[in-house]
């Protein structure tokens, strides 16, 4: 499938569903605004090792590797209790893989566009903005917002991506953290204090 024709099914908002020989699909229109609001956490990261080589050097899939890779956390833009390093399924390589895209980035890095929802592959010693969620099993993922801007390669310190989501991070917490803000408010209005009692009595 050409390039083109997976750019316009992602922007028309199709189902993700990833097929044998098919690209992925949405049945929504890539938000990056959208996508930062639901992020859990958001770290400036820098690939560095494998944890976990590829079981097979010379075997690559679109989906997700066997391989796992150490990201050296640089900068915490959002999330609490990060800690220094962070471990993410991946394939480590020596070619760069910039977004071609204008900032802010409507749509994912060219290495996500060939049958994955996600990019998979990392330029070693480079830096990348992660936009991560939490799983089920506790841990940080980068495969939750199918065919968006998750895990982009910057260019510097002043990439204007990396600028543009430092800002809009501060827009507004993510609606988990929003969620429990509203629970304890809740839980405010519904304190009734103790009853006075009467000392002429």
């Amino acid at each position: 499938m050409r390039l083109t024709s997976v750019v316009g099914m992602a922007l028309s908002g199709m189902l993700c569903v990833p097929e044998a020989g098919l690209a992925c699909q949405r049945t929504s229109p890539i938000s990056a605004s959208e996508m930062i609001r639901g992020a859990d956490a958001i770290v400036r990261a820098l690939a560095s090792e494998y944890v976990t080589p590829p079981a097979d050097p010379n075997l690559m899939t679109t989906g997700v590797p066997d391989s796992r890779i150490r990201f050296k956390v640089l900068e915490v833009i959002r999330g609490r209790g990060i800690q220094n390093e962070i471990i993410l399924p991946g394939y480590l390589s020596n070619q760069d893989d910039f977004n071609d895209q204008a900032s802010p980035y409507s749509f994912v890095r060219p290495n996500g566009r060939s049958g994955s929802c996600f990019a998979n592959t990392y330029r070693t010693e480079a830096q990348f903005l992660l936009v991560l969620k939490k799983s089920k099993d506790g841990d940080y993922t980068v495969n939750w917002y199918a065919l968006g801007p998750v895990n982009e390669q910057l260019r510097s310190e002043s990439d204007p991506w990396l600028l543009w989501v430092r800002q809009e991070a501060q827009r507004g917490e993510p609606m988990a953290a929003k969620q429990e803000v509203l629970k304890q408010i809740d839980a405010a209005l519904d304190f009734s204090p103790p009853p006075v009692s009467d000392s002429r009595s």
